[in-house]
């Protein structure tokens, strides 16, 4: 009786070292799932390019990494996504400056309006700059996974718009409550109406705005030009955008995984960038079928919108706003692209 005893009090706890091993195993394989956010629209090049890298990182993984897409902005505007990777609700998103200068406004120099005018010296820009901010945004706790662009904005309106004049006569969408930018638009003569983005839709429907900047790829995605069959081709800004995760849901995946999933989100963003420029041409070659009317820039006028920002803006923004080292920095680098190459003309093919 006694040896039987003693056998059960020994086999005990080896039964529970076996199960606490058995649970150790399986949760070292068990599935990381990583919530992204993004105001893409589901169909998108943009949401596309977005399942591309979930499909490639759980084949990197094994299947240990989840990344699961949320778009369209059923995660909320930018700000929104951002306060929501702060409290973990959100793990990553796909980003523009848009959002991302509520946490280091110093990326906005890399695509203050007139200032770049082409791919390749956003290009040139992102090589030499992009760096610096990756580091600002790490000190911040988000790491970048890439670099892409949604664009070239450009002016939509219901009326023609081609001087500054014809925009002053305009109720402009502004994206979010971005002060300073409000102070410009203010300075230059403009009606600026700031809302979400997802409020833009219903806001040209009932004539509260009735023009909006935008590349054109994405006033074809989420049907904005329906409402605006105006298209000022005058390239104001790229729409520069990043994929970021938060530092600390990036320092949970396996160590080993880290590198490989970085080059596959790398690599995803190159593709979708090359992708996206090629659609700005035909997404205006769509909207063209469906009504819309382009109306060129003269270089007289061009010079014109280039000066009002170069007096009126850049005096709020460099300094106050994003430090004149990096902005120091954008310019050297395009002065080291431009030296090489012919100047960017306002409008039509952007090499």
């Amino acid at each position: 009786m006694r040896t039987t005893a003693r056998r059960r009090a020994l086999r005990l706890p080896l039964c529970l070292l076996a199960l606490a091993m058995w649970m150790g195993s399986a949760t070292a394989g068990a599935t990381q799932v990583i919530k992204l956010g993004t105001i893409a629209p589901e169909g998108s090049p943009w949401h596309d390019g977005l399942l591309e890298l979930a499909q490639r990182w759980r084949e990197i993984s094994g299947g240990q990494v989840d990344l699961r897409i949320y778009p369209g902005g059923v995660s909320g505007d930018e700000p929104d996504m951002i306060r929501k990777m702060r409290i973990g609700q959100l793990h990553a998103a796909a980003l523009t400056t848009v959002g991302l200068t509520t946490v280091v406004p110093d990326i906005e120099a890399l695509a203050f309006p007139t200032v770049v005018r082409s791919n390749g010296e956003l290009d040139q820009v992102i090589r030499r700059v992009g760096p610096v901010i990756e580091g600002q945004l790490a000190a911040k706790g988000f790491k970048v996974l890439n670099w892409s662009s949604a664009g070239w904005v450009r002016i939509f309106s219901r009326e023609p718009v081609v001087t500054v004049a014809d925009l002053q006569r305009q109720k402009l969408f502004v994206w979010g409550q971005d002060a300073a930018y409000m102070e410009l638009l203010r300075k230059t003569g403009m009606n600026p109406i700031p809302l979400a983005i997802t409020d833009l839709l219903p806001s040209l429907e009932t004539g509260l705005v009735n023009a909006f900047a935008a590349p054109p790829a994405a006033a074809l995605a989420f049907q904005w030009f329906a409402l605006a069959k105006h298209m000022t081709d005058f390239r104001w800004q790229p729409m520069v955008g990043t994929t970021v995760i938060s530092m600390k849901t990036w320092q949970t995946i396996p160590e080993p995984l880290r590198d490989e999933l970085e080059r596959a989100a790398h690599e995803g963003g190159a593709r979708l960038l090359q992708k996206s420029r090629a659609l700005e041409e035909e997404a205006i070659q769509v909207m063209q079928q469906h009504g819309l009317v382009v109306h060129e820039v003269p270089p007289a006028v061009a010079s014109e919108w280039r000066e009002v920002v170069r007096e009126k803006g850049l005096p709020v923004f460099v300094g106050p706003r994003f430090s004149q080292e990096t902005f120091a920095a954008v310019q050297a680098a395009l002065a080291e692209y431009r030296n090489g190459h012919e100047p960017a003309t306002a409008g039509g093919p952007t090499p």
